[in-house]
């Protein structure tokens, strides 16, 4: 086989491509972002690219709650309950996702498949490609809201449509130190229509366009450092950034901050309860207008690792 390290250095090529698409994404000029964010999203990455199933090389499960904006009257609610694994010894990998999004008076919910093939080089590096396929089932209480005038068709329908069903794409390339990806998890614009209504602005599921990297730095024999970021861009949308850091103490605990550029700030800590249990929570504070509004959000997660070899110590994964 072709050695291929020589090629260029992957700390140079890793800065390299954070730099080029940080300045793409934000080149574009962005009005409603509609997919489920999260603070730890370097934990449920499965969600946003399919690429990633079977990446952590044994069956991994995890539920990430997310209650938002607390104390405001009819809060955003998230949840996700997520799963991927390598297919056996070969470089294939499957993944399954359910997420519930609550942003009254919508509510979607989503149930997609994840599928990855693996492509090995030297030095542990490793480029996946996948696939995603699933639907979502939207329903708006259009009925339910106040408006200044009493009997506007637009509202006085729900819209209640069943099925809109979506594929994706992705790209995860990784080492033992550091990641790089850039997915689509839904290609498809489906129209979401009133029932029996027709109107001038037609709603749409639009199309999102993620990049997601982060490197682990040994800081020390015991303490380690992991910068990464997740940029999200919606076309007539603000483009998001999404800038987290966190320490890692002994394997075992994560404490850092994170940072979404022009909407909330806050923190976060992991931990590593044995080799197959992680518990995380963080809390964010608005630095919008909304912030005088509300007592800012809570997330939890909870992830289990089914490892084969449980009786042994396996190498920590740090994404």
């Amino acid at each position: 086989m072709r050695n291929t390290s020589y090629i260029n250095h992957p700390k140079h090529l890793f800065a390299r491509l954070i730099l080029v698409c940080s300045i793409m994404f934000f080149a574009w000029e962005a009005s409603a972002q509609q997919d489920a964010m999260y603070t730890q999203y370097m934990e449920n990455l499965i969600t946003v690219n399919p690429a990633y199933a079977g990446s952590k090389d044994l069956l991994s499960m995890m539920v990430v709650s997310r209650n938002q904006w607390v104390s405001m009257p009819n809060a955003p609610i998230s949840r996700t309950f997520s799963m991927h694994s390598p297919i056996g010894q070969t470089s294939m990998g499957l993944g399954l996702s359910f997420v519930y999004d609550d942003l009254w008076p919508v509510k979607q919910t989503g149930v997609f498949a994840d599928y990855s093939y693996r492509l090995f080089f030297s030095n542990q590096r490793t480029l996946a490609l996948g696939l995603k396929a699933g639907v979502n089932f939207y329903d708006a209480g259009l009925s339910a809201l106040e408006t200044n005038e009493p009997g506007d068709p637009v509202f006085v329908n729900d819209i209640n449509r069943r099925f809109l069903p979506n594929f994706g794409v992705g790209a995860f390339y990784y080492t033992n130190k550091y990641y790089a990806g850039l997915s689509i998890p839904k290609l498809i614009e489906n129209t979401i229509n009133e029932n029996g209504i027709s109107v001038q602005n037609t709603s749409k599921e639009k199309l999102h366009v993620f990049f997601m990297a982060g490197y682990v730095f040994d800081v020390n024999r015991i303490v380690k450092f992991k910068p990464s970021i997740l940029t999200k861009y919606v076309k007539n949308a603000p483009a998001s950034l999404d800038v987290n850091g966190t320490f890692l103490f002994y394997d075992r605990l994560w404490v850092g901050a994170m940072l979404r550029f022009g909407d909330s700030f806050g923190g976060l800590f992991q931990l590593q309860v044995t080799n197959q249990i992680k518990f995380g929570y963080s809390y964010d504070l608005p630095i919008n207008k909304l912030g005088a509004y509300n007592n800012g959000t809570h997330e939890l997660m909870i992830s289990y690792d089914f490892n084969p070899r449980s009786g042994r110590v396996r190498s920590p994964r740090y994404f």
